[in-house]
């Protein structure tokens, strides 16, 4: 079986899902599609763009089937996840070469599905479940050299924002129980993991309600200016819990998280204060504004107001001092004029993020914005605004960068570096990449031979110069989180 995924995180978390289904029913995973008998894409729907990446991909893949059709060599070919989804039976007409469909709740059908291809039938599983959360199957890591790993706390989102389509490819929101997802951390600190990364769409509304004296709880209280399309549910063990618990079984794991919703940081602020008191939970938030204008944030249901989020970003900076910011933005939403774009813009310059990510709206079917508004900002101004947000961006993130030039940075060495055999490549605790020579250090234990980095090593470098993605500098010591932390 050949594997290939688009889109984000929680895909390549699902390919280490589906993998793992595999490899117990007898399948041996190839790197080379020519060695393939089964393609299996893990697909995203997030955006046009993104589907249409794999229609590429599909004609591309067509040639190949046919070859081996000739050579009386059978290739099956499989759609996964969000656009799987969201298309059921329009890839299996459109594209005759397509023999499987399978949605994100079906990964489990996955032998079967394939069993039924065998015989030369398409097959389709995207039945949306109320409770999968794969708890039971533990993902064979696939991510960068062993040093980090995405783990799955939940899956789907109930938040139904205007312009997405989550809450429809991936289904309601359910979290795994905390049990579970404490084994899987503990497996990948055994394996040498050193930086774990807790997955959701919407992590921070997380709640185990697996045993029945967990859901005597009271409901969570929203940040003040904050609000929902869902009534509070009450009961369940909440993130802050499932955080503590998981930063104690590791001192030298970094533990971050994503996504989160702004609406859900209460005002008891327990997350925050975990944040800033473990000195192995990274100091970074993801904070999706998507808009910096209240107008349009209301039209995409967001919850909150353009000064509530602003409220919030201090509050965490007062929190967690030093803490990086990171974000989601959609430029030309549905009735956005040019006075919301500049909100938006104003919004970039005044928190100063250190990572954004930023995109042209896309019309999804079936969201509430397809049946409700209309797509009535011309392409070419979106792309306009989108340039405008990207350049304000990166002149904010340089900025913010540059600040941490002369100082010395904890960085999670994770290999070489793409421009260089010379240099090596890393993240800071701001999730920040970070490039050094590959030199010879001294240990910070106190080892008086030299050593050279290695991926999953800690070093401490100081930053001598800074871009708007990425920082430079030169090697101090090898070190551990722990110590690091001791010292600081």
């Amino acid at each position: 079986v050949y594997l290939e995924t688009y889109g984000c995180q929680m895909n390549v978390n699902d390919t280490e899902i589906a993998w793992a289904i595999l490899q117990k029913n007898g399948y041996v995973r190839t790197k080379d599609l020519d060695e393939a008998d089964v393609i299996l894409l893990v697909t995203c729907s997030v955006r046009e763009k993104a589907e249409q990446a794999i229609w590429n991909r599909l004609q591309h893949l067509k040639a190949l089937k046919a070859q081996r059709q000739q050579a009386r060599l059978p290739l099956r070919i499989g759609i996964l996840g969000c656009m799987a989804e969201r298309l059921k039976e329009e890839i299996l007409h459109r594209e005759k070469l397509v023999d499987i469909v399978a949605g994100p709740d079906a990964y489990r059908d996955l032998p079967r599905l394939l069993a039924v291809a065998e015989s030369g039938q398409q097959a389709a599983n995207v039945l949306l479940s109320l409770d999968e959360t794969y708890a039971d199957i533990l993902p064979v890591q696939t991510s960068a050299g062993g040093t980090t790993a995405f783990v799955s706390i939940m899956r789907g989102c109930d938040n139904m924002c205007s312009y997405c389509i989550v809450p429809f490819t991936r289904g309601r929101e359910r979290s795994r129980p905390i049990a579970s997802i404490l084994q899987e951390v503990r497996m990948l600190s055994d394996q040498g993991v050193k930086e774990v990364t807790l997955l959701g769409q919407n992590v921070n509304s997380f709640r185990d309600m697996s045993e029945v004296q967990f859901q005597s709880a009271a409901a969570p209280v929203l940040s003040r200016g904050f609000s929902t399309v869902y009534k509070a549910k009450p009961g369940g063990l909440r993130f802050a819990h499932l955080l503590d618990q998981v930063s104690r079984i590791d001192p030298e794991m970094r533990i971050r998280f994503t996504s989160p919703h702004p609406k859900d940081f209460p005002d008891e602020a327990s997350v925050l204060q975990l944040i800033q008191e473990r000195h192995n939970i990274c100091k970074q938030l993801h904070l999706p504004a998507q808009s910096g204008s209240t107008r349009v944030l209301e039209a995409m249901r967001r919850g909150y107001t353009r000064e509530a989020y602003i409220e919030l970003v201090h509050h965490v900076r007062e929190c967690i001092p030093g803490v990086s910011l990171s974000s989601d933005f959609i430029a030309g939403f549905c009735g956005e004029t040019e006075e919301d774009h500049q909100q938006t813009v104003s919004l970039l310059r005044e928190v100063c993020y250190n990572v954004g990510f930023l995109f042209a709206y896309s019309m999804r079917q079936k969201t509430r914005a397809y049946h409700r508004l209309q797509d009535d900002v011309p392409a070419d101004i979106k792309k306009r605004r989108l340039e405008e947000l990207i350049t304000v961006f990166r002149e904010e993130a340089a900025r913010a960068n540059e600040a941490m030039v002369g100082q010395s940075q904890l960085v999670l060495v994770e290999g070489p570096s793409k421009r260089s055999v010379l240099e090596l490549c890393g993240r800071n605790d701001g999730n920040i990449k970070v490039i050094f020579p590959d030199a010879e250090i001294e240990d910070a234990a106190g080892c008086k031979a030299l050593v050279r980095a290695q991926p999953g090593d800690y070093v401490l470098v100081k930053v001598t110069s800074a871009s708007s993605q990425t920082l430079k500098g030169v090697l101090l010591c090898r070190t551990t989180l722990s110590h690091s932390a001791a010292c600081h």
